[in-house]
């Protein structure tokens, strides 16, 4: 069984090397957080919240008195995933000798690492009796698995036996810090109340924009709303930041990243089987999806939508060179393993083709799609900067009011005037089966049987994919051009209605 060991802190971090003066500043003055997506992550797919793999730059500006000679100044509160080498501090009179990060956080885990194959004192309180006794132990295993400590009796496993054990610490490794903390070393000629710039990038970001669709009952157009879903695994929390994401691809080569830190905690086990691997993580829980609709924010529950409280401010659009820049208009706490939602953009009545997209290898069904297709110009009723995400699409019930979702899909990164094709995955009301037929010549028929259970129309796209020097001849009077390195063809089906196709692969060699 896994069991907690208490854990007793004696001394605090070593004091400074004599003559040495220390300058910390605790927390920042002011403080804007600028977040990039991902740089390997397609714009249509969602973040992965187990490992947040943008960045941001943060910016922070901070009171500091500086002392005449030299000093180290240590700046507390900084991200846990910054990049050192990215740090840029402006304002000192006579600029940065060094750079150091203590990112290495003081926690139960941590502490426990580090003092393996150190003294520690064991306080061992037997159960039920209340009497209490300390002695001297040297830490011999690491923080994973069983506490295995020697003693002058021997080695033993802490907190089993019947005794609850409590490790007392003499003192704290001095790289471990309570506070991700940045230190400088700089030299004065005299003493200066100066207000600096810090600016570095950090690791642990990411964000996205969440799409919500409301289809009419027609499917012919639709309401849009947009939202910026943007998330942090840092372990510091930015309060009342200038907020703002930047969408685009940035050309940026990273150093190698180590694991993210698991949060400090420590659970050993009082056992020395070997451990089961763990069990996956489990998916990410998909982010509430919200609509903004008449100054109103819309949740959805597992049956219906529901207006719950009114919208909140909208991000502002800004160019930034080849890439664009949304800033929340009003401070916001970026806050630590967290996510945040604002307000993108809402669209009404945005002209929507809907249809069904087939795709064929020959005589064999690959896949079958729904698709949502529009422009992205003014006149269908978009004409704005679309940044890639997930999307999620509603359709009102043919027997209520209520909103049922019928699809999900992704919507990668669209200038003004670019097509705009969402790809969600078909559901039971349509289907296409395909068979060769082999008594009408030399070469096989192909028949396609479409079924349509919806109460409207179902346009179907059929592509096929065929080798060179070979081309599709439809009977029926279906027509197929060739695009895009396939042959295409389009029919319909009219509601709760079959309609069958057959077609021949000719050789035109």
């Amino acid at each position: 069984m896994a069991r907690a060991l208490a854990f007793v802190f004696l001394a605090a971090i070593a004091a400074p090397a004599f003559g040495q003066a220390v300058v910390t500043s605790a927390a920042p003055d002011a403080v804007a957080v600028s977040i990039y997506r991902a740089p390997d992550r397609a714009s249509d797919s969602a973040m992965n919240l187990g490992w947040l793999e943008g960045y941001a730059l943060v910016t922070e500006k901070r009171t500091v008195e500086i002392p005449q000679g030299r000093a180290t100044i240590r700046f507390e509160g900084v991200a846990a995933g910054l990049f050192p080498e990215s740090a840029i501090v402006t304002g000192l009179p006579s600029g940065v000798r060094e750079k150091n990060l203590d990112a290495d956080l003081l926690s139960p885990r941590s502490l426990y690492a580090r003092m393996f194959g150190r003294p520690i004192i064991l306080r061992r309180m037997a159960a039920g009796a209340g009497s209490v006794r300390e002695e001297r132990a040297i830490i011999r295993s690491g923080p994973d698995g069983a506490a295995i400590v020697q003693t002058a009796t021997g080695f033993e496993v802490a907190n089993c036996g019947g005794l609850r054990d409590e490790i007392l610490y003499a003192d704290v490794p001095k790289d471990l810090s309570p506070r991700p903390t940045l230190s400088i070393e700089t030299e004065s000629s005299s003493a200066h109340r100066v207000t600096l710039s810090l600016s570095y990038l950090a690791w642990g970001f990411d964000w996205q924009t969440n799409y919500v669709m409301q289809m009419s009952p027609d499917g012919k157009t639709a309401n849009l709303s947009a939202w910026v879903t943007l998330a942090s695994s840092d372990a510091t929390s930015f309060v009342n930041a200038d907020t703002a994401v930047i969408a685009g691809k940035v050309n940026r080569n990273d150093a190698p990243r180590s694991t993210p830190p698991s949060g400090g905690e420590l659970v050993l086990r009082c056992d020395l089987a070997s451990l089961p691997p763990a069990p996956p993580p489990p998916p990410p829980a998909p982010a509430a999806y919200a609509e903004m609709m008449d100054s109103s924010e819309i949740v959805v529950t597992a049956q219906r939508v529901e207006r719950v409280m009114a919208a909140p401010v909208t991000v502002q659009q800004e160019g930034l060179g080849d890439l664009k820049l949304y800033r929340v208009p009003v401070p916001v706490t970026v806050a630590a393993n967290s996510q945040k939602q604002v307000a993108l953009a809402m669209r009404d009545g945005v002209k929507v083709d809907t249809f069904y997209r087939v795709e064929m290898w020959r005589d064999e069904v690959q896949s079958l799609r729904q698709i949502l297709r529009s422009r992205n110009r003014r006149e269908d009723g978009l004409g704005l900067p679309l940044p890639g995400g997930p999307v999620a699409v509603f359709e009102p019930a043919s027997m209520s009011n209520a909103l049922l979702l019928i699809g999900e899909g992704g919507l990668a990164d669209r200038a003004v005037g670019e097509d705009v094709e969402i790809e969600l995955a078909s559901g039971p009301q349509v289907n296409a089966v395909s068979r060769a037929v082999t008594d009408k010549g030399p070469n096989d028929v192909v028949e396609l049987a479409f079924s349509n259970a919806r109460a409207m129309s179902a346009r179907i796209e059929v592509r096929i994919a065929t080798t060179p020097g070979e081309t599709v001849r439809a009977s029926g009077g279906a027509k197929f051009a060739r695009k895009d390195g396939r042959w295409i063809g389009t029919l319909v089906v009219p509601p709760s209605s079959e309609r069958r196709l057959r077609y021949r692969i000719v050789k035109t060699d």
